[in-house]
């Protein structure tokens, strides 16, 4: 069997767990997908066909009922006709598998290609907006009502931040060789508190009640795959969670249409997504209008991928930041044209 198949570790251990399925087969081969940040991936070829195996070690992400949780919204979407990757079930009808003291799932392998929102025209991004409001309508069908609990959602305090910056900052400055990656932190941490401290009275307030919902909580173009411009599969559902719901709309072009050079959105194709999200999510301008409003003010406070590289000390996000932290800036001077975009 080809490849590193530390999934499992050995061909009898996933020729054991591939048992358990009726449709899957004896393994063939066995390569590991070389993308996600929090599980690993496997694409299994076997007798009957070509899979993903999925490794759940992430800890907030690994525990079975959660798991399963995702796997029953899934399921539904795909019931309902979205193209949600529902997992196989095993001859116990079951979605996962314990080996090793690692959950798995098993799915059909979808073929398909990622695509930026570069790549995307008005048209398309329009039909971005409209796959991401049916989800969200779908999840309010097929998921049990959101806790009270799980509805509030605090805005960052930036007395918080400012000690994260602190912190930061004194791990960059200290880190050797400094190169250009740490400059550049070093830059955008002292860029970031004083953007903080002057603009630190347009703290939102809290989220609370009906606008939070059932979201898929990390839709970006690594999790959907394309079959020519129609999206085949929505993928790596590992965040499903209560959120406000326009607030992962508009995470979600924060993503798919920032410059990868300066950090601006592409203005353009957030008007036609965003129009269509509305539309078919059911969801008001005004409730989109504080939406954008929260995830600014969170990019300003949100420093999650230095912390991977100097906390962590994992680089898996390092190319992920500049684009990223420039954005926050740019969005900050241009705010109200990226209002503009999204409510009207």
């Amino acid at each position: 069997m080809t490849g590193t198949a530390t999934a499992p570790q050995a061909r009898g251990s996933l020729i054991a767990l591939l048992r358990r399925y009726e449709e899957a087969g004896t393994p063939l081969t066995c390569e590991p997908v070389p993308l996600g940040l929090l599980n690993r991936g496997y694409e299994i070829t076997t007798t009957r066909g070509r899979f993903f195996l999925k490794q759940y070690l992430a800890p907030d992400t690994a525990d079975p009922g959660l798991i399963v949780r995702q796997h029953r919204a899934t399921s539904g979407l795909a019931r309902l006709g979205l193209p949600a990757t529902a997992p196989l079930t095993d001859i116990r009808g079951r979605t996962v598998a314990r080996l090793g003291g690692y959950g798995y799932a098993l799915f059909p392998w979808i073929e398909g290609s990622h695509r930026e929102g570069t790549e995307l025209d008005t048209e398309q991004s329009g039909r971005l907006g409209a796959l991401l409001g049916a989800v969200h309508t779908g999840l309010a069908r097929i998921q049990p009502p959101p806790p009270a609990a799980e509805r509030r959602h605090p805005s960052a305090e930036a007395a918080r931040t400012h000690a994260q910056i602190d912190q930061l900052l004194a791990l960059v400055r200290g880190h050797r060789p400094h190169d250009a990656f740490d400059a550049l932190a070093e830059h955008r941490l002292l860029e970031r508190r004083a953007l903080l401290r002057r603009l630190a009275h347009r703290r939102p307030p809290d989220a609370d009640g009906p606008v939070s919902g059932w979201v898929h909580g990390d839709f970006h173009p690594l999790n959907l795959l394309y079959q020519g411009d129609e999206p085949a599969a929505i993928v790596d559902w590992d965040r499903l969670a209560v959120q406000p719901r326009a607030e992962e709309a508009v995470r979600a072009a924060a993503i798919f249409y920032v410059h990868p050079v300066d950090g601006r959105l592409d203005l353009r194709k957030v008007r036609p997504y965003a129009r269509a999200y509305r539309a078919a999510a059911g969801v008001s301008a005004a409730e989109v209008a504080a939406a954008v409003h929260r995830v600014w003010w969170e990019r300003l406070n949100d420093f999650w991928m230095l912390h991977w590289r100097y906390e962590r000390r994992d680089r898996r996000s390092d190319p992920l930041f500049p684009a990223a932290s420039a954005l926050a800036v740019w969005w900050t001077s241009e705010y109200e044209a990226v209002m503009d975009a999204f409510t009207n």
